[in-house]
């Protein structure tokens, strides 16, 4: 693997994940918090009132991150945690601790990389309407700048929104992420107000921080057909609209595909179109997350989504998701042919859930989630070496955490989290990064 020497080396994580819900500190709910106790929602039930507890451990974490050798942070802010009400009043002890864990982080000489938006929206604002209503581009940029202009004379790398699709499909489509919903013209109408809002932040943020490096965040999935039958290759054409068109061609074009405008055409009823021509504002870099491919046949009874073919044989992750890195490599060559031309890409977030082994001599020997990262990290130099502007990678995850849906089931941690004890215990995936990160040949 060949990176080049100012590569941009970190970990990722997000507040409703890590950081535990804090009420005595003044932090409103969110829809993650009613979505969890909703019963029959999170596998076991479990919230993340408590999570990782990183909001009285962040300093251990942050060490944890030196010991890595990483240059760079990627974390989420917690919209209630600083505006318990999603607007209004502001929360001084929420502010409090992102200013100290930016300077923790600086101390530490680690770049912070903020996100604005990592899915836990003030409940306050879903009564009101949450993202299909008209009024969250206004809400979100309003929320911006109050970090902007608490943070910005520190941080200088800013993410609007992470995973839109998620936003919109996972939590008003098909109801499975919060806030459960199952309708198709509000899970248009939320992706439509994703575009808007992060137009609005972009605003925002080059005003309010003039010389801030800001983007967004999409999980990309590759869509592949399963044979060269034309009604194959026509079901992963739809899947790939559905799944990464319509974020894409919005924040690079201006517009949503015309393929997908014609299928949708009911689901899109009274949102003006048009008006998604304000989200192709200049960004400083694009996000990226990646975690695997679609492979898809034709289903007339769904040919929006046609069917997945599970590839029997190849290596799955406890998620059941394809462990296939070429498809990184393919993603990464058509962003750059196709959209982003010279303009940074970063893999804001990659990785993988395995069932980890018990801990022998104080190591996690996690060989699987080694290979995963070797190989992918093999894929991003391939694009590199082809002429993709991959300026950095974040590995997803720093550390076990509430894994959404899944609750604690699931673990993505480069780094072990004793639940029970919040003990933190490295994987060999972490030392295998570490060893990367610092040129280590592995």
């Amino acid at each position: 693997m060949d990176f080049p020497k100012d590569f941009i080396w970190g970990t990722a994580t997000s507040s409703y994940q890590i950081e535990g819900e804090t009420p005595e500190a003044g932090r409103g709910d969110c829809i993650w918090g009613h979505f969890a106790r909703t019963p029959g929602k999170v596998v076991n039930g479990e919230t993340g009132s408590v999570a990782c507890d990183h909001y009285y451990r962040y300093k251990e974490d942050v060490a944890l991150l030196k010991s890595l050798g990483v240059n760079a942070y990627r974390f989420s802010v917690s919209w209630p945690r600083v505006i318990p009400d999603g607007t209004g009043k502001v929360n001084p002890a929420g502010l409090d601790f992102y200013s100290r864990l930016v300077d923790e982080l600086l101390a530490a000489n680690i770049t912070p990389y903020l996100t604005l938006y990592h899915w836990d929206l003030p409940w306050t604002l879903q009564e009101k309407g949450g993202w299909p209503s008209a009024e969250m581009p206004g809400w979100f940029a309003d929320y911006t700048a109050v970090i902007t202009n608490a943070l910005g004379d520190r941080v200088k790398h800013w993410i609007t929104i992470n995973e839109p699709w998620c936003v919109a499909h996972l939590g008003h489509l098909l109801g499975i992420h919060a806030p459960g919903l199952k309708d198709p013209k509000l899970a248009y109408r939320a992706a439509h107000h994703t575009h808007l809002s992060h137009a609005a932040a972009m605003r925002v943020i080059r005003e309010t921080v003039p010389d801030a490096q800001a983007g967004i965040t999409l999980n990309l999935t590759p869509s592949y057909s399963a044979s060269d039958d034309p009604q194959d290759i026509l079901a992963a054409q739809y899947d790939d609209g559905f799944s990464n068109r319509w974020f894409l061609d919005p924040i690079f074009k201006g517009k949503y595909p015309a393929d997908m405008v014609e299928l949708l055409s009911e689901a899109l009823e009274g949102i003006d179109l048009d008006a998604v021509s304000a989200a192709a504002v200049p960004q400083d870099f694009f996000g990226v997350n990646f975690y695997t491919r679609s492979v898809k046949t034709w289903n007339a009874e769904s040919p929006l989504k046609g069917e997945s073919i599970k590839q029997e044989g190849a290596p799955h992750t406890a998620m059941g998701w394809e462990v296939y890195p070429k498809a990184l490599e393919e993603l990464i060559l058509r962003l750059h042919r196709e959209y982003v031309g010279d303009l940074p890409i970063l893999i804001t977030e990659n990785g993988a859930a395995y069932e980890d082994p018990a801990p022998v001599n104080g190591v996690i020997e996690d060989a699987q989630r080694v290979e995963y990262y070797r190989l992918h990290l093999e894929a991003i130099s391939n694009a590199i070496a082809q002429g993709a502007p991959v300026k950095g990678y974040f590995a997803w995850s720093l550390m076990d955490n509430y894994e959404w849906a899944e609750g604690y089931a699931k673990r993505f941690g480069i780094v072990h989290v004793d639940f029970e004890t919040q003990k933190r215990t490295l994987k060999r995936s972490a030392l295998s990064y570490r060893d990367i990160v610092s040129g280590v040949k592995v």
